[in-house]
């Protein structure tokens, strides 16, 4: 098959081929070349394997993996794809085992890590889009609230309903073209993930006869289906924030050999084998992979007694929506990617969309099962008929787009389909900032993306305000902070007070009697520690709890502790000197300097995310910004965080960086004369 790489002066590549099948192959292909080791160590993590060569800190992934069964779901959904998705996806396959061998040797992590690049399968892209949203609904904060019920009450369910941040999110915003300069639609957002190196996205332009698409593509994955630009017309997704996957209590038995599981028909026998996972310089360990009808046991086991089986969509069905990528390639309208996105399944996302003829989309796609309503916000009992699944919900939630459009995982659009969601700041905040305007360009987005105003201060500040009688040094520091502007920038020595005070606050809250039951996580897989410990509970749900708390909790008081500390200690600093960058490196540097500073919070547009009350460090960040012009596509711009190659030491590993973090975005090219061919593609 041939093809051709062209380049432009930030190493993104523009692929040409001649057919649909050879661009995909070209995609597999460079995305080998350009990225072998992060396509590599995601395969393994998609296999249970990776453990092998990255040590005993990967054994809890691989465990989990294995017990959840990623490579098997991937096989069936493999399986039930259509001969032509199927066809497309093998090309791209056979791309990437073509480029493995010269990727690698590009990439130093092999020969540090010992490993040597392996083979892919046919249904490994799909494993590797398993193993990126699994988590991604946080049904793991189902195993939190059954731990607040035991120890607090049904009550108190909902009572660390964060609408915060988890583990993914996003921006988004549609302005129609009544509310811009050129008469056309604009579209723009950025999505929050874990912050990895190489990035989660992967800079694209896919170019054939049939269409020509830029948008960001999941290296391992064809195609791009999230973020895209195919010249008459433009899509865009968030988190939905729906909650589609189901954990269930299991109560199992051993009968000899057999496993058995008790569910609404009584006793029955449950698939059950031993795998074993090798880790590089420590023991193997054996891992006993348990499914019952109701799906994969997570968490326990026939001899615990008790478990926890999973529940989610492709499993279940044996789809997993992958024939809506080369759709979303072929779109040419609104109304083509609309039909695209009725075959996503996983994750579920809200969608964005608009053509050149002033068509405009705004829906939600994916999969989301009909069942009680208590399977939303608990681990439900296997043996009760009335919490099977009953079919799907249909049609999914849509609306009319007037001049403005806004997702940023607030309660809205799939407020019917959730649980929790993030709050309203960012979403408003958005709509303030483009309420100001009825001339929007492409370049003006920048002034949205970066913005640092931080509304959730305010029940904090306003407790604060209240309080009388503060030592001099206290009432200093309460001073300070009212002037304050509100906005987390990196230079802003207040804002790094208000930072402290926070962290002060969620620890002082954390360690009250009245949540004293709920320090000690229950016993689940330590992969799952981030959402039942106490601390990161509290931080991310502490707007709710000054507001409403506990009766045994005086808010007041616990604040005002707070500040005394915090000026005693007398915290100097600015917020960028406490909030710095650690992204995530499958081999981590063990002498690598402190990450650069950097502005926003959480629940600002810009959502630099750390963990208040435990580390400032920012984990979760835009891992990407993107705004597509629909009058022009080459007026169009993006970003990521590092840069297109994930090979240290090259020119693009990381020359976006200082864009990325001035808040400033790269003009995509679409001239193929401006690009720089690298050679053919064999």
């Amino acid at each position: 098959m041939s093809s051709r790489v062209y380049r432009d002066a930030w190493g993104v590549p523009h692929l040409r081929a001649e057919s649909a099948d050879e661009l995909a192959y070209a995609q597999g292909r460079n995305a080998a070349v350009d990225r072998a080791w992060q396509l590599e160590v995601e395969r393994h993590r998609s296999q249970g394997t990776s453990a092998a060569f990255l040590g005993v800190e990967a054994v809890e992934w691989d465990r989990f993996a294995r017990r959840v069964r990623l490579d098997d779901t991937a096989r069936r959904c493999h399986a039930g794809l259509d001969p032509a998705t199927a066809s497309w996806v093998g090309h791209y396959v056979d791309g990437v085992n073509a480029g493995l061998a010269e990727g690698a040797a590009r990439a130093p992590e092999f020969a540090a890590a010992g490993l040597a690049p392996g083979r892919w399968q046919p249904w490994t892209p799909l494993a590797l889009w398993l193993t990126h949203h699994i988590l991604f609904a946080g049904f793991p904060g189902k195993l939190w609230r059954e731990h607040v019920a035991r120890h607090l009450g049904d009550a108190a369910v909902t009572l660390f309903h964060t609408d915060g941040p988890a583990t993914s999110g996003s921006n988004g915003w549609l302005v129609a073209g009544e509310r811009t300069a050129s008469g056309a639609a604009l579209l723009a957002g950025d999505p929050h993930r874990f912050v990895e190196d190489p990035g989660i996205y992967q800079q694209v332009r896919l170019a054939c006869p049939e269409y020509d698409v830029v948008g960001l593509a999941v290296p391992g994955v064809p195609g791009i289906g999230h973020f895209g630009h195919a010249g008459e017309v433009a899509w865009a997704i968030t988190n939905a924030m729906a909650d589609y996957q189901d954990l269930y209590a299991e109560r199992l038995r051993r009968r000899g050999a057999a496993v058995e599981a008790y569910g609404p028909d009584g006793w029955r026998p449950v698939r059950a084998h031993l795998e074993t996972i090798e880790v590089a310089g420590s023991a193997p360990v054996e891992v006993e992979v348990v499914e019952t009808d109701r799906g994969p046991v997570i968490a326990g086991g026939p001899d615990d007694g008790t478990a926890v089986s999973l529940r989610y969509p492709p499993r279940v069905t044996g789809r997993l929506g992958f024939a809506a990528l080369p759709a979303l390639l072929r779109a040419r309208t609104v109304a083509d990617v609309d039909a695209a996105f009725d075959h996503w399944v996983e994750p579920v996302n809200v969608v964005q969309a608009a053509d050149t003829a002033g068509g405009l989309l705004h829906r939600v796609a994916g999969a989301v099962p009909v069942r009680h309503p208590d399977n939303r916000l608990r681990v439900v009992p296997a043996w009760e008929p009335g919490h099977a699944w009953r079919g799907w919900h249909a049609p999914l939630p849509r609306a009319e787009v007037d001049g403005v459009a806004v997702m940023a995982n607030q309660r809205g659009l799939a407020a019917p389909l959730g649980v929790e969601f993030a709050p309203p700041h960012r979403a408003d905040r958005i709509r303030h900032l483009l309420d100001a305007s009825t001339a929007w360009r492409a370049e003006d987005m920048a002034r949205v993306h970066t913005d640092t105003y931080l509304a959730s201060a305010e029940p904090l500040l306003a407790l604060l305000d209240g309080l009388t009688g503060l030592s001099p040094r206290a009432a200093a520091l309460r001073e300070r902070l009212r002037r304050w502007d509100r906005r987390m920038d990196a230079g802003s020595v207040d804002a790094g007070a208000f930072a402290a005070l926070r962290a002060a606050v969620v620890r002082r809250f954390a360690a009250h009697p009245a949540l004293a039951a709920l320090a000690d996580p229950p016993a689940y897989p330590e992969l799952f520690r981030p959402w039942l410990a106490l601390a990161p509970r509290v931080g991310y749900a502490l707007e709710a709890l000054l507001r409403t708390g506990l009766p045994e909790v005086d808010r007041p008081a616990l604040v005002r502790a707070a500040v005394e500390e915090l000026a005693a200690a007398d915290p100097g600093g600015s917020w960028g000197e406490r909030h710095r960058l650690a992204p995530w490196r499958a081999l981590p540097a063990p002498d690598a300097a402190p990450g650069p500073e950097l502005a926003g919070d959480h629940d600002c547009v810009l959502a630099t995310s750390s963990v208040p009350g435990v580390t400032d460090v920012c984990l979760r960040a835009p891992v990407a910004r993107y705004v597509w012009d629909l009058a022009r596509r080459e007026e169009s711009r993006w970003v990521v965080p590092h840069g297109a190659a994930g090979v240290p030491g090259d020119p693009h590993h990381d020359d976006q960086q200082p864009l990325w973090l001035a808040g400033r975005l790269a003009r995509v090219v679409t001239d193929w004369d401006q690009l720089t061919e690298e050679r053919d593609e064999r």
